[in-house]
């Protein structure tokens, strides 16, 4: 019975931890803001994780896929299926480079670098319909706090 009651005591104090507000809004803005973009790029033909890589591949000569994993939000499991989507979709291809046979890099092809020219500013110009909201000192304010927070991670 004791243990029972130091388990429940445990649970209440943890329950009433004040950062949990700060996590439960951190969550919250951050489905918010996922749900936001991920909407505009689907009328834009693209999922969030083929947006990712195409503007990350955007203004670049190509690179690999270690690179690509290090430079998105996609994970290195993900990242070869959503490659091989892209390229069904021609706007990626992979390269061998002649230094290098027994790697590849990721390119994009003509249609991709246009695709990247048109849809990674109109998303950019949608996005700042949103965060044109905030003063630039309320920006990075924001900015810094989620700099502390990932920081702390």
């Amino acid at each position: 019975m004791r243990k029972k009651a130091i388990e429940k005591k445990k649970a209440v104090l943890a329950a009433n931890e004040t950062f949990i507000p700060t996590m439960r809004e951190l969550a919250r803005a951050y489905q918010a803001f996922t749900d936001y973009s991920a909407k505009h790029l689907r009328t834009l033909g693209l999922t969030t994780c083929q947006f990712d890589v195409i503007a990350t591949l955007g203004n670049t000569d190509g690179m690999n896929m270690t690179d690509i994993a290090s430079k998105t939000l996609v994970t290195k499991g993900t990242l070869t299926g959503i490659i091989d989507r892209l390229e069904k979709k021609g706007f990626v291809t992979r390269e061998v480079p002649p230094d290098n046979r027994r790697s590849f890099i990721i390119v994009l092809t003509p249609e991709g670098k246009a695709t990247f020219d048109t849809v990674f500013p109109a998303h950019i110009a949608h996005l700042k319909e949103r965060f044109d909201h905030l003063s630039t000192e309320e920006l990075e304010q924001t900015r810094q706090g989620l700099e502390a927070l990932r920081r702390l991670f």
